[in-house]
């Protein structure tokens, strides 16, 4: 199954733009799209070509806890199962510098992919995760709100934007159906 639809996770509006919870808005951004709003989808959406395919694009625009009413308004209308979607979003459980595909599995108490995992009715969509670091594991004394709603540090920001990039890389090969290969490809150690 390829994939059809591709949603970056995050807030709206320019306080949240910079902050680690919008990792998955960066990542979409990357594409040569202008995004239009649309009101039917509470979203900005664009559609773009990947692999030879058309694919859509999406920035939900109701706040990372209420994704869900994008997502599963999108899908509705354009017939798109959830096999066919890939989230991009922040991951507090891995380092800046790596991202990950998995399909399905819990939302690891992120409300965003909470939200869509309710609007689709199963776990069983793509989710491709941008690694933030959590407070602890970079030595920071913040509560895990208060940093994800935050920026990142420099070095962090260019670790971010790195796995980012490399990202970018892989998801052609995910639109094409080629899951396995993506994966590997995105998550082999990187040659120095």
């Amino acid at each position: 199954m390829s994939i059809r639809l591709i949603v970056g996770l995050g807030n709206p509006g320019p306080e949240y733009e910079q902050t680690r919870h919008n990792a998955g808005f960066w990542l979409v951004d990357q594409y040569p799209v202008n995004l239009a709003p649309d009101k039917n989808f509470k979203a900005l959406v664009g559609k773009t070509r990947i692999a030879g395919q058309d694919v859509w694009l999406m920035e939900p625009q109701t706040f990372m806890n209420r994704s869900g009413q994008s997502v599963g308004a999108i899908c509705r209308f354009y017939k798109i199962t959830p096999d066919q979607v890939l989230v991009v979003h922040d991951e507090l459980d891995m380092l800046p510098g790596v991202a990950k595909l998995k399909k399905g599995g819990s939302s690891g108490g992120h409300n965003g992919l909470k939200d869509i995992t309710a609007a689709l009715g199963t776990q069983d969509y793509w989710r491709l995760r941008i690694g933030i670091g959590h407070p602890r594991s970079l030595n920071l004394n913040q509560n895990v709100a208060d940093f994800v709603l935050h920026r990142p540090r420099r070095e962090e920001q260019s670790l971010i934007e790195e796995s980012i990039a490399d990202s970018l890389q892989a998801i052609p090969l995910m639109v094409e159906g080629k899951t396995a290969e993506a994966m590997m490809q995105l998550h082999s150690p990187k040659k120095t």
